[in-house]
């Protein structure tokens, strides 16, 4: 069985920086491509970042773009996110999740496996 387990939320000041980490057992790590999602209060969780199975090709919502940066290590069947100049709307609880099919990267559906999710606060 696949398991995902995140680490690395807290709460930071705007323009700070965090990274999370994202743990990954049960299966060849490799062979997934892995994405972190986010859900703020009230609203849906919406994609944030996806890396492709080799690490070679990254992808990022608009909004995180330049700020913030998903790297994988396969050795250590862990991949992460590195976020820097927090917004106050970068607030959310974070998903790791490791993708199931050929689907868009940015789709949910197109993930099978979850981790319980880390949050992070970022205050004005």
């Amino acid at each position: 069985q696949v398991q995902l387990v995140e680490s690395g939320g807290g709460l930071v000041q705007a323009g700070g920086s965090l990274k999370l980490s994202c743990a990954v057992s049960g299966r060849t790590f490799s062979s997934f491509a892995m994405g972190w999602f986010r859900q703020a209060p009230g609203k849906e969780r919406q994609f944030v970042a996806a890396i492709s199975g080799t690490g070679g090709y990254t992808y990022y919502t608009d909004s995180v773009k330049g700020r913030f940066t998903v790297t994988r290590d396969n050795a250590k069947n862990t991949f992460y996110l590195q976020m820097n100049s927090l917004k106050p709307d970068d607030t959310a609880v974070y998903y790791c999740a490791a993708q199931i099919n050929s689907g868009a990267y940015s789709y949910q559906g197109s993930y099978g496996y979850w981790g319980q999710g880390t949050q992070v606060t970022v205050s004005s």
